[in-house]
């Protein structure tokens, strides 16, 4: 007599593709998949079986619990040296006259309207611009800290780190111990998009390679700084250029354990050099958040970008391995709104976003930008969450 098998087990079991099913077999047994097999998984796998299995491992490492956090963002400029090819935000230096600057007062000023507000978190990231230097941005965030110490400073793409690095002559080391002194927490994900030579090439070939940015982002992990790690998909690139860039992001979190989460970023095709590329389908959207959340088995988070997405399909994606909503943005950013994305004005007050997470069944669990819990809002009704100025 053997027992019934329900639930993954039998969704496995019942898979009639033999390299699919070995693949399953592998991800219930806790064992790491291969680079072909994650090219395998988007070549054969339907949106069910992906879905399945990237839920079961989410549940596994997170249970219900869906995180978010409350954070703004600070844009000093989208004035730009480099021209990507898929950036509908930056405005050439020679164009500078359409593009904003900001001065170190307007950006304390930013800091300073959020007196009072509960957010743990500054997201600094903008255009490379060619006259804004280390010392500049160190200024910045010594004013941030002495105004508010406890706010955490995630801030500068790799890209921005490394242009600021080379004009002041230093190495990744030596530029980021200098502004890890001056208050810099953690870094974000961006300026990743594809890491192989051939897709870069074509994208964006004049900013920083594969091997520079992921340099940067272990520096900043020996340092004792965690960061994030992006991937821009849904254009050019092949189901292997997806793989070759997950597969490099996973080596390095085997070697430092520094990043956080993984944040896929969906290519939107409005007003930028790419406006010929056809976007890609919702279904290839959840595709490849099962598909990341299975290959990246060493990132502890998956983070949906909802402003990008939408707040529907950023719901959905919570059933395809995600578990991470990013923040509440207070329309502090233009960097997708420029290109089209579903949110024009990216912005939800704590009630909105706990709302968003309690209506597909998940637990909402605000966090700080290093995942401590800050509070679990599973138990507080909505309408409580209305009343209260504090999560409006």
């Amino acid at each position: 007599m053997h027992t019934m098998i329900t639930g993954i087990e039998a969704i496995v079991d019942a898979v009639t593709d033999i390299e699919l099913k070995h693949i399953g077999q592998k991800v219930l047994a806790n064992e790491r998949i291969s680079f072909k097999e994650g090219v395998i998984l988007f070549e054969k796998g339907s949106l069910g079986y992906l879905g399945a299995l990237a839920n079961w491992v989410r549940e596994q490492k997170h249970g219900n619990i869906t995180y978010f956090n409350r954070n703004f963002h600070i844009e000093p400029t989208n004035v730009c040296v480099f021209s990507c090819a898929f950036c509908a935000y930056s405005r050439l230096y020679a164009h500078r006259e359409e593009g904003w600057e900001l001065s170190t007062q307007q950006m304390l000023d930013i800091v300073k309207s959020y007196d009072g507000k509960p957010v743990t978190e500054v997201h600094i990231v903008g255009g490379v611009h060619p006259k804004l230097n280390m010392e500049f941005f160190m200024d910045v965030m010594k004013q941030i800290k002495a105004h508010r110490p406890d706010l955490h400073i995630k801030g500068y793409t790799a890209v921005e780190l490394d242009y600021m690095f080379r004009k002041a002559k230093l190495s990744a080391e030596e530029g980021l111990t200098m502004l890890k002194a001056a208050g810099l927490d953690s870094l974000p994900g961006g300026g990743a998009e594809i890491f192989h030579p051939e897709i870069r090439e074509k994208i964006c070939a004049d900013k920083v390679d594969a091997d520079g940015w992921l340099n940067i982002h272990r520096t900043a992990h020996l340092l004792g700084m965690h960061s994030n790690a992006t991937m821009l998909y849904g254009h050019i690139e092949s189901y292997e250029h997806r793989i070759d860039h997950m597969d490099r992001l996973r080596t390095l979190q085997d070697e430092t354990g520094g990043f956080n989460t993984f944040i896929p970023l969906k290519f939107r095709n409005m007003d930028n050099d790419m406006s010929h590329v056809p976007e890609s389908t919702i279904i290839e959207d959840m595709r490849l958040y099962a598909v990341a959340r299975l290959y990246m088995d060493n990132f502890p988070h998956l983070k949906a970008y909802w402003p990008m997405l939408g707040r529907k399909n950023a719901q959905l994606t919570l059933s395809f391995g995600v578990n991470d909503l990013d923040g509440t943005i207070d329309d502090t950013t233009k960097i997708y709104s420029m290109a089209g994305s579903e949110e024009q004005n990216p912005s939800l007050s704590t009630a909105e976003l706990v709302a968003l997470i309690k209506q597909v069944k998940r637990e909402p669990v605000e966090r700080d930008t290093l995942y401590n819990e800050i509070k679990n809002y599973a138990d507080i009704s909505q309408t409580e969450m209305e009343i209260n100025p504090l999560y409006n």
